[in-house]
């Protein structure tokens, strides 16, 4: 599997991480997991029939277009035969701040095209299963984004947007009180802001982001043993560490391990 993260244009960068496409090398048939989700981001898929299937660990397919919000539970979509994929990681707060949706509405959730009106999602999204390279579909996604930030009549809300940077970079270990008494916010309001720009509660984004920190901690083997990377993102023990892991990603840190070499992880949040 080749992995490559795009960049995207200046314009477009206070509501988009990067795009991203993923796809299978020759005879590579799959399947492959796209996993786990919980990266405190929403996100866009963009995976025609004719080039590969996605299905959620049910089995059941998922449509070739859709729009996802921030991932609280074990998730992950499976590839099966040769694929070609592209998709966007958007920044946390971008479906309110871009689009105008609560993001509360789309949290745990994914949704196709028609969540825009019929008339320009029904043009993008055949744009987009006609397109002939990922490169092409990056290109279309380009556009309509700005055309987007064009006609878009939401706005980010700057203390949210500060409160996520504040939490990410203390990698979730900054305690809400602190994130209150800074932006002079009481927790009612704090949590209200939250759930309309990022879908969940400032508490879930945080343990998000600790969770995040513990599997770059894993993957990057810089550890001595399992207690280690409890305590060094927060955790109060290794057992608390295997349950949150196990709540987002479906699996203990050992089977993490084991599986990551044949899992499509994409860069995350931290």
């Amino acid at each position: 599997m080749h992995f490559r993260q795009i960049a995207p244009p200046f314009h477009l960068q206070e509501y988009v991480r990067y795009f991203w496409t993923l796809e299978s090398y020759g005879d590579d048939v799959g399947p492959a997991t796209l996993g786990p989700l919980a990266d405190g981001c929403p996100g866009f898929i963009v995976q025609p029939v004719d080039k590969g299937v996605f299905k959620d660990e049910f089995g059941n397919k998922m449509a070739p277009v859709f729009l996802y919000g921030q991932t609280i539970t074990r998730t992950a979509l499976f590839l099966t035969g040769k694929f070609c994929t592209a998709g966007i990681c958007f920044h946390p707060d971008a479906l309110k701040s871009l689009f105008g949706f609560d993001a509360h509405e789309f949290a745990d959730s994914c949704f196709g095209m028609s969540v825009w009106s019929r008339r320009r999602t029904n043009s993008l999204e055949e744009q987009l299963l006609n397109a002939a390279t990922t490169q092409e579909q990056i290109s279309i996604l380009t556009i309509f984004l700005s055309n987007e930030v064009k006609r878009n009549e939401a706005r980010p809300d700057p203390v949210t947007q500060q409160a996520v940077t504040t939490i990410i970079q203390s990698k979730g270990q900054i305690t809400l009180r602190d994130i209150q008494k800074h932006f002079n916010l009481s927790e009612r309001s704090l949590e209200r802001k939250f759930n309309q720009y990022i879908g969940i509660t400032p508490k879930v984004f945080s343990t998000v982001c600790r969770f995040q920190a513990s599997l770059r901690q894993l993957r990057n083997n810089d550890y001595s043993n399992l207690s280690d990377v409890a305590f060094d993102n927060g955790f109060s023990d290794q057992s608390h560490f295997i349950r949150i892991f196990k709540q987002f990603a479906g699996f203990s840190p050992f089977q993490y391990q084991k599986q990551a070499r044949e899992t499509a992880s994409t860069p995350s949040l931290l």
